[in-house]
Protein backbone atom coordinates (compact mmCIF):
# COMPACT_ATOMS: atom_id res chain seq x y z
CA UNK A 1 0.00 0.00 0.00
CA UNK A 2 1.22 2.83 -1.00
CA UNK A 3 1.65 6.18 1.13
CA UNK A 4 -1.30 8.16 -0.70
CA UNK A 5 -3.78 4.76 -0.40
CA UNK A 6 -2.53 4.79 3.61
CA UNK A 7 -3.76 8.32 3.95
CA UNK A 8 -6.90 7.42 2.17
CA UNK A 9 -7.85 5.00 4.00
CA UNK A 10 -6.79 6.61 7.52
CA UNK A 11 -9.01 9.59 6.73
CA UNK A 12 -11.45 8.89 4.32
CA UNK A 13 -12.43 5.39 5.20
CA UNK A 14 -15.77 4.79 3.02
CA UNK A 15 -16.65 2.13 5.35
CA UNK A 16 -15.71 3.59 8.41
CA UNK A 17 -17.48 6.92 7.25
CA UNK A 18 -20.95 5.47 6.51
CA UNK A 19 -20.66 3.89 10.22
CA UNK A 20 -20.21 6.68 12.05
CA UNK A 21 -21.69 9.19 9.91
CA UNK A 22 -25.80 8.85 11.84
CA UNK A 23 -23.52 9.33 15.39
CA UNK A 24 -21.81 12.50 13.57
CA UNK A 25 -24.98 14.06 12.67
CA UNK A 26 -26.68 13.13 16.18
CA UNK A 27 -23.44 15.26 17.77
CA UNK A 28 -24.18 18.19 14.51
CA UNK A 29 -28.12 18.63 15.93
CA UNK A 30 -26.49 18.69 19.94
CA UNK A 31 -24.09 21.17 18.93
CA UNK A 32 -26.45 23.22 17.38
CA UNK A 33 -29.08 22.97 20.73
CA UNK A 34 -26.12 23.30 23.03
CA UNK A 35 -24.95 26.74 20.90
CA UNK A 36 -28.32 28.08 20.73
CA UNK A 37 -28.77 27.71 24.37
CA UNK A 38 -25.17 29.50 25.37
CA UNK A 39 -26.29 32.54 23.19
CA UNK A 40 -29.73 33.09 24.67
CA UNK A 41 -28.39 32.67 27.84
CA UNK A 42 -24.94 34.75 27.94
CA UNK A 43 -26.57 37.49 25.86
CA UNK A 44 -29.92 37.76 28.03
CA UNK A 45 -27.57 38.01 31.41
CA UNK A 46 -24.59 39.94 29.97
CA UNK A 47 -27.48 42.89 29.23
CA UNK A 48 -29.31 42.44 32.41
CA UNK A 49 -25.89 42.94 34.29
CA UNK A 50 -25.33 46.28 31.75
CA UNK A 51 -28.09 47.86 32.36
CA UNK A 52 -28.00 47.09 36.38
CA UNK A 53 -24.87 48.82 36.07
CA UNK A 54 -25.96 51.75 33.82
CA UNK A 55 -28.11 52.60 37.38
CA UNK A 56 -24.73 53.33 39.80
CA UNK A 57 -24.92 51.77 42.66
CA UNK A 58 -21.39 51.16 43.11
CA UNK A 59 -21.24 48.52 45.70
CA UNK A 60 -23.32 46.62 43.01
CA UNK A 61 -21.13 47.93 40.03
CA UNK A 62 -18.41 46.62 41.91
CA UNK A 63 -19.85 43.47 42.11
CA UNK A 64 -20.55 43.39 38.68
CA UNK A 65 -17.32 43.90 37.28
CA UNK A 66 -15.41 41.42 39.78
CA UNK A 67 -17.63 38.61 38.18
CA UNK A 68 -17.37 40.03 34.74
CA UNK A 69 -13.41 40.51 34.92
CA UNK A 70 -12.98 36.98 36.65
CA UNK A 71 -15.08 35.15 33.84
CA UNK A 72 -13.14 37.07 30.97
CA UNK A 73 -10.16 35.94 32.39
CA UNK A 74 -10.66 32.14 33.10
CA UNK A 75 -10.23 29.92 29.96
CA UNK A 76 -13.59 28.15 29.16
CA UNK A 77 -12.33 25.22 29.45
CA UNK A 78 -11.48 25.81 33.14
CA UNK A 79 -14.87 27.02 33.87
CA UNK A 80 -16.32 23.74 32.42
CA UNK A 81 -13.72 21.25 34.77
CA UNK A 82 -14.44 23.36 37.98
CA UNK A 83 -18.33 23.04 37.50
CA UNK A 84 -18.36 19.74 36.32
CA UNK A 85 -16.26 18.05 38.30
CA UNK A 86 -15.84 20.66 41.46
CA UNK A 87 -19.34 20.94 42.22
CA UNK A 88 -20.45 17.57 43.23
CA UNK A 89 -17.87 18.17 45.95
CA UNK A 90 -20.74 20.97 47.06
CA UNK A 91 -23.34 18.51 46.97
CA UNK A 92 -24.46 19.95 43.40
CA UNK A 93 -23.96 17.71 40.16
CA UNK A 94 -24.27 19.26 36.47
CA UNK A 95 -24.61 16.91 33.82
CA UNK A 96 -21.90 17.68 30.91
CA UNK A 97 -24.39 19.27 28.97
CA UNK A 98 -25.57 21.64 31.64
CA UNK A 99 -22.25 21.67 33.03
CA UNK A 100 -21.04 23.16 29.36
CA UNK A 101 -23.75 25.31 28.84
CA UNK A 102 -23.82 27.27 32.05
CA UNK A 103 -19.89 27.52 31.56
CA UNK A 104 -19.77 28.87 28.48
CA UNK A 105 -23.09 31.23 28.95
CA UNK A 106 -21.21 32.62 31.62
CA UNK A 107 -17.78 33.47 29.93
CA UNK A 108 -20.09 35.11 27.13
CA UNK A 109 -22.27 37.16 29.99
CA UNK A 110 -18.91 38.71 30.94
CA UNK A 111 -17.66 39.84 27.49
CA UNK A 112 -21.22 40.86 26.19
CA UNK A 113 -21.97 43.03 29.65
CA UNK A 114 -18.55 44.73 28.65
CA UNK A 115 -19.68 45.18 24.87
CA UNK A 116 -23.05 46.38 25.88
CA UNK A 117 -21.76 48.71 28.67
CA UNK A 118 -19.17 50.10 26.18
CA UNK A 119 -22.04 51.28 24.23
CA UNK A 120 -23.81 52.64 26.73
CA UNK A 121 -21.37 54.76 27.68
CA UNK A 122 -20.64 55.67 24.42
CA UNK A 123 -23.98 57.44 23.82
CA UNK A 124 -23.25 61.46 24.71
CA UNK A 125 -24.11 62.34 27.93
CA UNK A 126 -25.86 65.35 26.05
CA UNK A 127 -28.58 62.82 25.00
CA UNK A 128 -29.40 61.47 27.68
CA UNK A 129 -29.67 65.52 29.61
CA UNK A 130 -32.22 65.87 26.67
CA UNK A 131 -34.23 62.95 26.99
CA UNK A 132 -34.73 63.83 30.73
CA UNK A 133 -35.39 67.12 30.13
CA UNK A 134 -38.15 65.97 28.09
CA UNK A 135 -40.49 64.48 30.90
CA UNK A 136 -38.65 60.90 30.47
CA UNK A 137 -37.47 58.93 33.26
CA UNK A 138 -34.30 57.14 33.84
CA UNK A 139 -35.80 54.05 32.61
CA UNK A 140 -37.62 55.01 29.59
CA UNK A 141 -34.38 57.34 28.85
CA UNK A 142 -32.47 54.00 29.02
CA UNK A 143 -35.07 51.92 26.83
CA UNK A 144 -36.12 54.32 24.62
CA UNK A 145 -32.98 56.96 23.60
CA UNK A 146 -29.80 54.88 24.95
CA UNK A 147 -30.24 51.38 24.16
CA UNK A 148 -31.22 51.44 20.85
CA UNK A 149 -28.13 53.46 19.72
CA UNK A 150 -25.71 51.14 21.75
CA UNK A 151 -27.48 47.71 20.31
CA UNK A 152 -26.48 49.20 16.84
CA UNK A 153 -23.03 49.69 18.09
CA UNK A 154 -22.53 46.74 19.28
CA UNK A 155 -23.72 44.27 17.05
CA UNK A 156 -20.57 43.62 15.08
CA UNK A 157 -18.53 42.89 18.14
CA UNK A 158 -20.83 40.93 19.88
CA UNK A 159 -21.52 39.00 16.57
CA UNK A 160 -17.66 38.40 16.28
CA UNK A 161 -17.70 37.22 20.26
CA UNK A 162 -20.65 34.86 19.92
CA UNK A 163 -19.07 33.18 16.89
CA UNK A 164 -16.19 32.57 18.69
CA UNK A 165 -17.74 31.56 21.84
CA UNK A 166 -19.98 28.91 20.03
CA UNK A 167 -16.96 27.54 18.42
CA UNK A 168 -16.37 26.38 22.10
CA UNK A 169 -18.77 24.24 22.38
CA UNK A 170 -16.22 21.35 21.05
CA UNK A 171 -14.81 21.67 25.25
CA UNK A 172 -17.27 20.00 26.11
CA UNK A 173 -16.38 16.70 25.00
CA UNK A 174 -14.03 17.08 27.89
CA UNK A 175 -17.35 16.13 29.87
CA UNK A 176 -18.77 13.40 27.38
CA UNK A 177 -20.90 15.60 25.80
CA UNK A 178 -21.44 13.97 22.29
CA UNK A 179 -21.38 16.93 20.30
CA UNK A 180 -19.77 16.91 16.72
CA UNK A 181 -15.89 16.28 18.90
CA UNK A 182 -17.65 13.90 21.07
CA UNK A 183 -19.31 11.88 18.65
CA UNK A 184 -15.91 11.84 16.53
CA UNK A 185 -13.61 10.85 19.07
CA UNK A 186 -15.65 8.05 20.18
CA UNK A 187 -15.99 7.17 16.57
CA UNK A 188 -12.19 7.09 16.13
CA UNK A 189 -12.13 4.98 19.96
CA UNK A 190 -13.96 2.65 18.27
CA UNK A 191 -12.99 1.84 14.86
CA UNK A 192 -9.33 2.71 14.71
CA UNK A 193 -9.67 4.94 12.42
CA UNK A 194 -9.19 9.01 12.58
CA UNK A 195 -11.35 8.79 9.30
CA UNK A 196 -14.83 9.94 11.85
CA UNK A 197 -12.71 13.35 12.83
CA UNK A 198 -12.65 14.01 9.04
CA UNK A 199 -16.33 13.49 9.31
CA UNK A 200 -16.38 16.10 12.52
CA UNK A 201 -14.40 18.88 11.04
CA UNK A 202 -17.08 18.76 7.58
CA UNK A 203 -19.60 19.16 10.31
CA UNK A 204 -17.57 21.91 12.27
CA UNK A 205 -17.31 23.41 8.50
CA UNK A 206 -20.90 22.88 7.29
CA UNK A 207 -22.18 24.41 10.64
CA UNK A 208 -19.99 27.24 11.03
CA UNK A 209 -19.09 28.60 7.50
CA UNK A 210 -22.38 30.43 6.93
CA UNK A 211 -21.88 31.71 10.13
CA UNK A 212 -18.86 33.31 9.60
CA UNK A 213 -19.96 34.44 6.13
CA UNK A 214 -23.22 35.55 8.15
CA UNK A 215 -21.93 37.53 10.62
CA UNK A 216 -19.10 39.22 8.22
CA UNK A 217 -22.17 40.53 6.65
CA UNK A 218 -23.61 41.79 10.14
CA UNK A 219 -20.49 43.53 11.31
CA UNK A 220 -20.56 45.47 7.75
CA UNK A 221 -24.39 45.96 7.51
CA UNK A 222 -24.83 47.62 11.09
CA UNK A 223 -21.20 48.93 11.34
CA UNK A 224 -21.60 52.31 13.10
CA UNK A 225 -21.07 55.07 10.83
CA UNK A 226 -20.31 58.70 12.76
Amino acid sequence: MSNWERFVDSFFNARVAAEYLPKIIEGFWLTIILALCIIATGLAAGLALAVVRAFGVRPLNWLIIFVVDLFRALPPLVVIALLYFGLPAAGLSLSGFASAWLALALVLMAFTEEIFWAGITAVPRGQWEAARSTGLGFLQTLRLVVLPQAFRMTIPPLTNRTIAITKGTALASVVAVPEILGAAQAGVSFSFNPTPLTLGAAAYLVLFLPVVILGRWVETRFAWKR
